[in-house]
């Protein structure tokens, strides 16, 4: 194998390695877009489905801040992984520039060594024609371009050594990136799904409260309800009572009224002074003409209990001095 055959062979060896890298790295910025995709989508669809379970109707919730926090969570998602797929891109168009401007070194150093050893082999050609003997000189040339194809080739060995060690430290910082951004996304999701539960034992615990407080209002309404409706009930009975009471006295009774007589004056000065008297001590006196002198009574009662008590009252008075105090019924005169 020729050395311009050698070189060519190491360029393509070179290329496409770049190439199979370079196409690494942009397949695997596309599966992070699609994964991110599928991510969050799934995401929104079990919400939605969790939200209203099938076969029941909506219920409107109370709107919080995780609407808004979720929103601002999930671009925050996206703007990191397409910052990492960027970065990612980045990294790969550097590569592949680099890589081409060593395609295009080797290519160019190619082209040299093989115009010099076109020109080297017309001169020997030139030379073989003057004599049959080999000049030291080409002799010399031949090991000084054999030593420099030996460092070519270590330095290129060196070169893909570097490329394929810095590949897989761009690798490892790509997985390391992943991880912490995948390690983010859950734990904000956790974060999220503990403030949605603290919201729902919140939500729910005000429900249970407004519940009681309006079962204790509710059984204080119906409490005062029913004491006013036995207050009114008592009161009616009592009524009743009082007019039941009434009407039996009015029907026993009748217009029947009850006076206590004191005494029988034998003149108009006689009955006024024990009227006097009677009037001192408080009674109510009524003096009423009769053949036999003028009768003084205390009273009228509406029972007779009520006109006994006071002829008792009357009779131990000893500063009145009326001992012989009786009940007698009475009928005023103008219902007579």
């Amino acid at each position: 194998m020729s050395m311009n055959n050698k070189q060519r062979w190491m360029g393509g060896v070179v290329l496409l390695s770049g190439g199979v890298l370079l196409a690494a790295l942009l397949l695997k910025g596309k599966e992070e877009i699609h994964q991110s995709q599928v991510e969050t989508q799934p995401t929104s669809q079990a919400q939605q489905n969790k939200a209203t379970p099938a076969g029941e109707p909506v219920q409107l919730q109370p709107l919080t801040v995780d609407v808004a926090t979720e929103k601002r969570l999930l671009e925050e998602q996206k703007r990191a992984r397409e910052k990492a797929v960027a970065e990612q891109e980045a990294k790969a168009a550097d590569f592949l520039r680099t890589q081409q401007q060593a395609e295009a070194d080797a290519a160019r150093k190619a082209a040299e060594e093989y115009a010099a050893a076109n020109a080297r082999r017309g001169a020997a050609a030139a030379a073989a024609q003057e004599g049959a003997d080999i000049p030291p000189e080409l002799v010399q040339d031949e090991k000084a371009k054999a030593q420099q194809k030996a460092a070519e080739q270590k330095k290129l060995e060196q070169q893909n050594a570097q490329l394929k060690q810095k590949a897989d430290a761009e690798k490892k910082l790509a997985e390391q990136k992943r991880q912490a951004t995948a390690e983010a996304d859950k734990k904000v999701a956790e974060e999220k799904k503990r403030k949605l539960e603290e919201q729902q034992k919140a939500d729910e615990k005000r429900k249970l409260d407004a519940e009681k407080k309006a079962a204790a209002e509710k059984k204080q309404a119906e409490d005062k309800k029913a004491e006013a409706d036995k207050k009114h009930k008592a009161q009616e009975e009592a009524k009743k009572k009082a007019e039941a009471e009434k009407a039996r006295d009015l029907l026993e009774n009748g217009d029947k009224q009850w006076m206590v007589q004191v005494a029988l004056a034998a003149n108009e000065a006689n009955a006024d002074a024990v009227a006097a008297k009677l009037r001192a001590k408080g009674y109510k006196v009524t003096k009423s003409p009769t053949s036999k002198g003028i009768r003084i009574m205390v009273g009228p009662s509406k029972d007779r209990e009520t006109a006994d008590s006071a002829r008792k009252k009357i009779n131990s008075d000893a500063s009145l001095g009326m001992k012989s105090a009786w009940v007698i019924e009475w009928v005023p005169l103008d219902r007579r």
